[in-house]
Order: C-alpha cells, then sequence, then structure tokens
C-alpha cells in the first residue's frame, strides 16, 4: 500500500477497514497491514497530549511518515472506523520502560483485551505486556476530524 499513489493508498485503507468487519483475525490483519508503514523516528508537529495537532488520518496517509504514534493512530482508526468495532473501547497507551526510560511504546488497547503495536511480532493479549513498563498517559481513540 505504501509504495502506491494518494488516491490507491486512500482505496487500500478503505478496503483494508471493510476487511475487517467480516475477517477472522482483524487483529493479526490489522498489525499485517501498518507494519511496514514508512517510519520516522519521531514527528515534531504532532504532540500526543494534544488532539488539535493531530492530523486527520487521511492527513497521515497523504503524508505517508509514521512515526510509533502516528501509526498507533492509525491502527486504532482502522478498528474504529469499521462497524465491527465501532463500540469497541479502543484506547492508545503510551507505556515508558521503568530501566530506560528513553525506550517507550505507543500501543493500542482493544477492551482492555488485546494490544497492537507492542512489539514486531504482531497483537498480544494485554496481560502479556511486562509488569516493568510505566503508564505515563492513555488517550481515549476520538473519531477522527
Amino acid at each position: 500500500m505504501f509504495n502506491q499513489n494518494i488516491d490507491d493508498r486512500l482505496s487500500s485503507w478503505a478496503q483494508h477497514r471493510t476487511h475487517l468487519n467480516q475477517c477472522e483475525t482483524p487483529f493479526q490483519d490489522t498489525w499485517e497491514f501498518w507494519k511496514s508503514a514508512p517510519y520516522i523516528p519521531y514527528n515534531n508537529k504532532i504532540d500526543p497530549y494534544h488532539q488539535q495537532s493531530w492530523p486527520s488520518p487521511w492527513e497521515i496517509i497523504v503524508g505517508n511518515q509514521y512515526d510509533d504514534f502516528t501509526k498507533s493512530l492509525m491502527i486504532g482508526w482502522s478498528l474504529l472506523l469499521t462497524t465491527r468495532f465501532k463500540s469497541s473501547n479502543i484506547v492508545i497507551k503510551t507505556l515508558i520502560d521503568k530501566k530506560n526510560k528513553n525506550i517507550g511504546y505507543n500501543i493500542v488497547c482493544i477492551d482492555d483485551t488485546w494490544a497492537i503495536n507492542f512489539n514486531d511480532n504482531g497483537p498480544v493479549l494485554v496481560s502479556e505486556i511486562p509488569d516493568d513498563l510505566i503508564l505515563e498517559n492513555i488517550i481515549d481513540m476520538p473519531l477522527p476530524n
């Protein structure tokens, strides 16, 4: 998807959300869709703590560059903008490593059971996230602008 032109990327994302409504492995499929997004280490134009700075998902797809936070936003919105998950409790939790405070994660939690974007292995149960991570912030996934 990420090597396509803008219109095709937007269409691919719409098709992905339609697919999530009926597939058997929606969390794994969501991870597979977003895991190869073009990564940038940090986007100084987006502040995770100030929603007003967040672009819409369509603007993020047009820009086609994803830091850890915008990737989490897109994972969350991919689920939230489906019929299947529109009533789910989807949040982004920012977790910081107790031992190395320079290591942090923005994970997408679904109904406090599943987590996506914690590691490169795909979705994990929330109960499998190590206890040595400190919860720094929780963001309830809003509907996009």
